[in-house]
């Protein structure tokens, strides 16, 4: 089998990140050590998590737990975003569209669970 960077839910995550790297540029300075930094965070270790399970991934439980950690992580980024939009440092729409990218994530993460064995 292939490299993680050719599994879609990296190259989906991946880009994620990077959307969310450049639209936090423009978050208030207030923010930096805050919001900012969690959501970078999140995000980014959304692919670590991939990268990691995909090296483990001819040990079933530890490529699981570490997707599952991948999931976790998404799932905290959508809560940032949640925040963000309250904060109004993102548009609805923009904000639609990363929760949209977050949930397709989501799903891939969780076929990898379902089906180990298809990427040992």
């Amino acid at each position: 089998m292939g490299k993680f960077r050719e599994l879609i839910a990296y190259k989906k995550g991946f880009a994620l990140l990077m959307d969310i790297f450049n639209l936090t540029k423009d978050f208030p300075k207030s923010e930096q050590y805050s919001l900012v930094d969690q959501i970078r965070r999140s995000s980014r270790s959304v692919c670590s998590s991939i990268g990691e399970a995909y090296k483990k991934r001819r040990y079933p439980n530890h490529f699981v737990s570490k997707l599952s950690d991948a999931d976790m992580e998404n799932g905290e980024t959508q809560v940032w975003l949640d925040v963000a939009l309250a904060c109004n440092y993102i548009t609805e729409e923009k904000f639609n569209y990363l929760d949209a990218q977050c949930e397709e994530i989501s799903k891939l993460l969780n076929f990898m669970i379902s089906h180990p064995s298809k990427f040992a």
